[in-house]
This record gives C-alpha cells, structure tokens and sequence, in this order.
C-alpha cells in the first residue's frame, strides 16, 4: 500500500480552538492521515482520550500507525461521523468535551488516482470514500436519468451548464458506458464552450465535486454529523468544522446560528412564550481562513474555512 500523504489544514487554527485539555474526550470524524488527531492527543496528555472515525479504511491504517505510541488513549473505527452518537454508545461515551470535523476529500484520496476521485488522471470513475460502499460515480453517470443528474451537476456543483453537462452524458452513454475520469472530463469539456471555460479552474472541477457529494452522501451526512456531535458536547465543549465549498459552510454556518439563538417570538409579544434560549456561543463571527503562509506551502489548503461553536 503506497504512503498515506496528507497535511492537515489549519492545525494550529483547530488547536486554538478546540481549546483541548488534560483528561477530556476528543472526537475526530474525519482522521485523514491523523495530523489533528496527533496534536490533539499531544495537548491532552497523560490522559485525554480520542475517538477516531474514518470511512476509509487506508485512513485507519495510517492513523493506526501514527497513534499507535498513545496506546489505549485512542480508539478508532471506520464509520462515517454522521452515526457518532451510535460508535460512542457502543463505547460507553455519553458526552464529549469536543469533535473536529475535517471535510472533503483527503489529499490522500485525491492523489491515488484509481479512486477516482481526480480529473488529473485517467482512472475507474469511482470516488467512494468507502470503498465498500454500493454506489460508485461510474453508477451514477450511467444510471441517472438526464434530469436527475442535471439537478445534482447544479445543486452540488453549482455548475452553469449543468443541463448541458447532463445532455452531453446521456448521449455519450448510448454509444458506450462512461467507465473512466478522462472519459468524463472530455464530455464535460465538449459540453462547456470553450471561450467559456474559467482560466484557473478546469472545467470539471464543479461536475467532480457535485458526483463525489451526491457519492458519499457528503451534505446530508455533515447535517446530520453536526446534530450528533453538538448534541454530545458537555457545558464548555468545543465544535470545529472545516469546510472547503459554499455548501458545506453555508450548512455550518446555519446550524451554529440556529444553536446560538434565543427567543424566536415575534416582536411585539409582550414577554417569551417559545422558551428558546441559545444552546451554543459562536466564536467565529466569520469563517477563520489559512494564513498566508499555510497556503503557500499547502495550495489544496486555500478554500479552507474553519468555524467553531462552544456549548453553553
């Protein structure tokens, strides 16, 4: 199995605010090559503990290697984070003093050109984060009607030319199955007119983007990932999130605003007769973006966004 490469984005952002300490309960649901996950270990020593969850099994792999010197203060499972509360009820865990949330695809991911994630390289369309997983992106392609994957092309990608994107498919397919990256990034630059395309970004970056969502299921899992890990914070637990796409942090950014609000009654109500009262305090008013420096050195970092609550 070939090195698991990944940098961790933002650690020193995610460990400021994270705030972790000695002896509390750490969730990491996106290990990635367990860069967070160490650091968070480290400030929490001698016995702070960390759940680690990955769907990828070669994220696990490596995490376990890189953890292993913390021993038994570490326990990982490949699970996605959206089904959090179930690991840490098997687990015994009922409150966690904070989770960080890293998502997106891994560089790891990215750069094993058989999964298919890239449009760099000529690979099985795949892009499952699980590899086990039933639905690939090739099952997609081929599968969907010409509506369904124009929805998905616009609603995940936010590509203008979703539609015809999605006509382009349909009558590629009737020739012969759509079975490979390169296949597809030549239909999808045949369907975008070429004095259209955007000079720094190729143009199947946005129809890779909306099939790996609707893939792995990404917005509908972080809805419900954020529910769980923000219903498991005890008093003064902290939740991170980075996101790397308007949908993911506008998803975020909604959740936490819902947390931190008070009374909902109308104005003119002469006292609170819905009983909200804040649930979270937003330590972020806008999203924390990498330093100049991060981006530098790691160019996948610069559409990082990172949000953090604290539970009240």
């Amino acid at each position: 199995m070939a090195a698991f490469g990944h940098l961790s984005v933002m650690p020193r952002e995610v460990i400021s605010f994270l705030a972790p300490r000695q002896g509390g309960i750490y969730l990491d649901g996106t290990l990635g090559g367990a860069g967070h996950a160490r650091l968070i270990l480290e400030a929490t020593a001698p016995d702070g503990q960390l759940i680690g969850l990955d769907r990828d099994p070669a994220a696990l792999a490596e995490a376990e290697t890189q953890l292993a010197r913390f021993g038994a203060r570490v326990r990982l499972v490949q699970q996605n984070f959206s089904e959090m509360a179930e690991v840490l009820a098997l687990l015994g865990i009922t409150a966690i003093n904070g989770f960080l949330l890293d998502l997106g695809v891994s560089s790891h991911q990215l750069d094993r050109a058989e999964r298919g994630f890239s449009f760099q390289a000529d690979a099985p369309l795949d892009m499952r984060m699980d590899p086990a997983a039933e639905v690939s992106a090739a099952d997609l392609v081929n599968g969907s009607s010409e509506q369904e994957l124009s929805r998905l092309i616009w609603a995940y990608g936010e590509e203008r030319w979703a539609k015809r994107i999605a006509a382009f498919i349909v009558k590629a397919r009737q020739v012969s199955a759509i079975e490979t990256t390169l296949q597809l990034v030549d239909i999808i630059k045949g369907a975008i007119p070429r004095a259209k395309w955007e000079e720094r970004l190729h143009p199947a970056t946005r129809t890779f983007q909306a099939l790996r969502i609707a893939v792995n299921d990404e917005l509908g899992s972080l809805e419900r990932g954020l529910a769980a890990g923000l219903g498991l914070l005890a008093p003064g637990g902290r939740g991170v999130v980075i996101s790397f796409h308007s949908l993911e942090d506008r998803i975020v950014k909604n959740v936490f605003r819902r947390g931190a609000q008070g009374c909902t009654c109308p104005k003119g109500l002469p006292q609170c007769v819905c009983g909200n009262t804040p649930q979270l305090r937003i330590l972020t008013g806008k999203p924390v973006v990498p330093a100049d420096d991060e981006v530098s050195s790691n160019p996948r970092a610069r559409s990082a966004r990172l949000r953090a609550v604290e539970k009240l």
